[in-house]
């Protein structure tokens, strides 16, 4: 069995067969899901899904490509959720992404920092979006971060990084980009951190795998990344699904 950990299946890109892309998953051995909100309505959508699914839980937040359009209501939302919702298991995706001049540093700083607090004032997991920021990101977490826990998605980092955020609590997730040929870093990292700090993720829709490069990502998919693990450190793929799964439920206090 096994565990996405970061999915967008309620993006609208499955607006015309979301019901039947999460059958799928299900079908194909994928016991959990999370889906991870970019921002208030996609957070709604998330734990909307997950109050209809068993095997669904969700995370709410603000990714920093969204911070510009952050309210003190938005802020207010999330809290809400994440105290009332029993399937909200995370606060994310939020982060920094330096990838594109806007929303400014000092913008996407401040929002993050905001969430930063927040899953440390409620003990609750936080998935991080970490793109060309790995400084500022490192900073933040020191200087907020006292106590917190959580998962960098589509970990992007060096060993050193990694090494310094498992003493903090976190986890590290793989996506499809671990079964692309030339993502030389990447399969060294899904090869050489500890495995009970590994989990596994598709970003659906984003980062489809071979042999389905090019087309809509899905849950099901994620299947190829443990596959591609298991080949990296010799090791039977059902054997990398069931510590993923496991790994998933202890971060994300799944029962």
């Amino acid at each position: 069995m096994l565990f996405d950990t970061h999915c967008h299946v309620h993006d609208e890109a499955y607006n015309e067969d979301r019901d039947d892309v999460i059958q799928r998953a299900f079908q194909s051995g994928v016991q959990y899901m999370m889906f991870p909100g970019t921002d208030i309505p996609t957070s709604a959508a998330a734990v909307e899904l997950a109050r209809r699914y068993e095997g669904v839980y969700a995370a709410v937040g603000i990714h920093p490509e969204e911070a510009a359009e952050i309210t003190d209501e938005a802020f207010a939302q999330i809290r809400y959720w994440i105290t009332h919702e029993p399937k909200v298991v995370a606060l994310g995706e939020v982060g920094l992404d330096y990838h594109w001049p806007e929303p400014s540093r000092e913008i996407q700083k401040k929002v993050f920092i905001e969430q930063v607090k927040m899953a440390v004032e409620l003990d609750i997991p936080i998935d991080i979006h970490d793109r060309e920021a790995h400084g500022d990101m490192m900073d933040i977490l020191h200087t907020y971060g006292k106590g917190i826990r959580g998962v960098f998605h589509c970990y992007s980092g060096s060993l050193e990084m990694a090494q310094e955020l498992m003493k903090m609590g976190f986890y590290f997730g793989f996506t499809g980009t671990t079964v692309f040929p030339n993502s030389k870093k990447v399969k060294r990292l899904a090869a050489e951190l500890p495995l009970e700090r590994i989990l596994i993720e598709t970003d659906s829709p984003y980062l489809t795998p071979p042999p389905y490069r090019g087309k809509r990502n899905e849950p099901r998919y994620v299947q190829y990344v443990a596959a591609e693990i298991a080949r990296l450190r010799n090791m039977e793929t059902s054997e990398v699904a069931r510590i993923t799964l496991e790994n998933g439920k202890r971060i994300f206090q799944i029962n």
